[in-house]
């Protein structure tokens, strides 16, 4: 298959990229550890003895970075459609969080406890059409939002990778309803050409 000038472009980027050398440098699953990482050093969001619930994890990047740094005792769950490869002392669910199958599995494994933090790095599959890629995005951003409504703990905190565009100021306003302080973060690790942001949700009520 041909490369894309598009792709070849990325291709050259990502290689690069000074936050994909320092992650294959440190032995870290990806570049987005540093995202999580600067949003750590600023809001504190990892303590010690929580329990997470990382959607999207694929391929584990999050949940290693938050099991080094929070080492024992804590309950980190990671959920994906694809595989991954083991995480010691991370608990891994393969499938679609939408299936109820995947969701008891999710519940069972809690064993009726509530969650401190849920974190998503979901995206869609960019098609490079902002009229298809921003619906997609948003979709997945309200798919994580159900998430943490339905497991985290009063006072818990969400933290979900969107992207600005349309639909994107109603979404912040329906974090708002469920929690008690939103906040924007874009990390320095985001490439500075994208949309992409993070936000942060805290005070689940």
């Amino acid at each position: 298959m041909t490369r894309t000038k598009s792709s070849n472009r990325w291709m050259q980027e990502h290689f690069d990229d000074e936050y994909v050398k320092m992650a294959q440098k440190l032995g870290y699953r990806s570049r987005a550890v540093f995202k999580l990482k600067e949003i750590q050093d600023k809001d504190h969001i990892l303590k010690p003895g929580m329990r997470i619930v990382d959607l999207g994890a694929a391929p584990g990047g999050w949940s290693q970075y938050a099991k080094q740094l929070l080492g024992n005792p804590c309950q980190i769950i990671a959920l994906d459609i694809l595989a991954i490869e083991p995480i010691d002392g991370v608990e891994f669910i393969q499938g679609d969080f939408r299936e109820q199958a995947v969701f008891d599995q999710l519940m069972q494994s809690l064993e009726g406890k509530r969650v401190d933090l849920v974190m998503s790095d979901m995206a869609p599959n960019m098609s490079g059409s902002k009229g298809v890629d921003q619906p997609r995005s948003l979709y997945l951003g309200e798919l994580a939002l159900e998430m943490a409504q339905s497991v985290l703990a009063k006072d818990g905190a969400f933290l979900v990778k969107l992207f600005q565009g349309e639909g994107f100021e109603n979404y912040c306003k329906q974090v708002q309803q469920s929690f008690s302080k939103v906040l924007i973060r874009k990390p320095k690790a985001s490439r500075s050409r994208s949309n992409e942001v993070y936000l942060l949700a805290r005070g689940f009520k």
